[in-house]
């Protein structure tokens, strides 16, 4: 989780809502690391869990992310949960829960849908301290700045 951090800190400081990924291989190999970059690549889709997923899949050269985790810094969105489920990761492992935009324990609960043809194991609150506090920080500095 402290790689996702320091992928969320690189991203509040390109002006990008912070959050940070990182996929590991069952065996511990770092896959791959992102950030978000939605604003930078002018792409709604550039969550860093799609950016990570696209790592991933290159690295191992295959689509299925089968037997790997993802670390993220907040809950998954709808959409991320959503490839998420279509890259096979075994496990999703967050930090800051996201009542109002999540998508796995909040919203629209992807992987509680009948049609998720995979549900991965999920395990909340790590760092979720630091997480919470840079979006706040984050968020803050932005409603300063209006």
């Amino acid at each position: 989780m402290n790689l996702a951090l320091d992928q969320a800190r690189l991203a509040a400081g390109a002006d990008e809502v912070p959050v940070g990924a990182v996929i590991v291989s069952a065996d511990g190999e770092v896959l791959a690391v992102a950030g978000n970059r939605t604003r930078r690549d002018h792409d709604p889709t550039a969550h860093a869990e799609i950016l990570a997923i696209r790592q991933a899949a290159l690295a191992l050269g295959q689509e299925r992310l089968e037997g790997c985790s993802l670390y993220v810094t907040l809950e998954p969105c709808a959409m991320c949960a959503g490839a998420l489920v279509h890259a096979r990761l075994a496990r999703v492992i967050y930090g800051a829960s996201d009542p109002k935009s999540g998508g796995t324990a909040h919203g629209a609960r992807v992987f509680s849908h009948p049609q998720a043809h995979h549900v991965p194991e999920v395990i909340s609150g790590i760092c979720e301290e630091d997480c919470v506090e840079m979006l706040k920080v984050f968020f803050s500095k932005k409603r300063l700045n209006r």
